[in-house]
């Protein structure tokens, strides 16, 4: 008998033990790059936060593409707080100046890691932006700021692509290879049904753009499809979960030479940080 429809794993090119890889997106591209960090990847994941949908990734990427610097200009001021909109709530200072020194910090690490990257994985979150209201511009964060200064929409599949093409485009130019994927974690803040309403829309987009794909969407929602593979707040995959679809990832990307090279290198990370070994590649 069975009790569930396990996605079968499918070979993709590899990716090598010494690939430079760039993760960007929602929280879910942190946990994937975190982990592949322990195994001793070269990996760069969020370096100014995470983002949720694709306009502000979008925007992100180009801009450091473009490696253009942060100014004054480009923050928005609230109460006497200046806040970077585009990126974490975190950043934010009474100081303009201070804020753009923190900001560029670490955008340049995107820019650097961007540069290097072979292999570039996004990971879209939700298709809900919120537009700041008078400008119109989609904030990256809302840093907790009154619901009026926003307005909200949902981005079509048209908005996606329209947005996301000519940007893969560059980016294959420029010999990165691009893989997307839906995060599993579910915006419950929207409803339930809002929220299925916003994964259908990105997962449709991914389709309609013609790139690779790795369903770690479809991994735990419909392989595991149980509470039990949630985190305390049922919206959050939990550690077995991660686990479970990392080892999805490694079947997909890794070689049996790779698996072997990243097996040490996770036990020297163990060692390391004086940590109980769970080396299940």
């Amino acid at each position: 008998m069975r009790f569930r429809t396990e996605i079968e794993t499918f070979r993709a090119d590899s990716i090598g033990p010494d690939d430079s890889i760039l993760f960007l997106g929602s929280c879910f591209a942190d946990n994937m790059g975190a982990r592949l960090r322990e195994y001793g990847f070269d990996v760069t994941h969020n370096p100014l936060g995470p983002l949720f949908n694709p306009a502000s990734i979008a925007a992100a990427l180009g801009r450091a593409m473009e490696r253009r610097s942060y100014v004054a200009a480009d923050f928005m001021e609230h109460d006497g707080i200046y806040h970077a909109m585009d990126w974490a709530a975190r950043y934010q200072s009474p100081s303009a100046g201070v804020l753009a020194e923190a900001v560029n910090r670490d955008f340049t690490t995107l820019c650097e890691a961007l540069e290097r990257a072979r292999i570039i994985f996004i990971t879209f979150g939700t298709a809900y932006a919120y537009h700041i209201n008078g400008s119109g511009a989609i904030a990256g964060n809302c840093h907790k700021l009154p619901a009026s200064t926003f307005h909200r929409s949902i981005l079509s599949i048209d908005d996606v692509c329209r947005m996301w093409r000519p940007l893969l485009q560059r980016l294959r130019e420029a010999g990165k290879r691009v893989i997307l994927t839906v995060s599993p974690v579910r915006h419950v803040a929207d409803g339930l049904h809002g929220n299925n309403i916003s994964k259908a829309t990105l997962l449709l987009a991914t389709e309609a753009l013609e790139t690779e794909y790795f369903p770690a969407y479809e991994i735990l929602c419909d392989d595991l499809r149980d509470y039990r593979f949630y985190a305390a707040d049922l919206k959050h995959p939990s550690d077995t979960a991660i686990d479970y679809i990392y080892e999805k990832f490694a079947d997909t990307y890794f070689s049996a030479a790779t698996k072997e090279t990243i097996r040490g290198r996770y036990a020297a990370f163990l060692r390391a940080a004086h940590r109980p070994g769970n080396n299940t590649l």
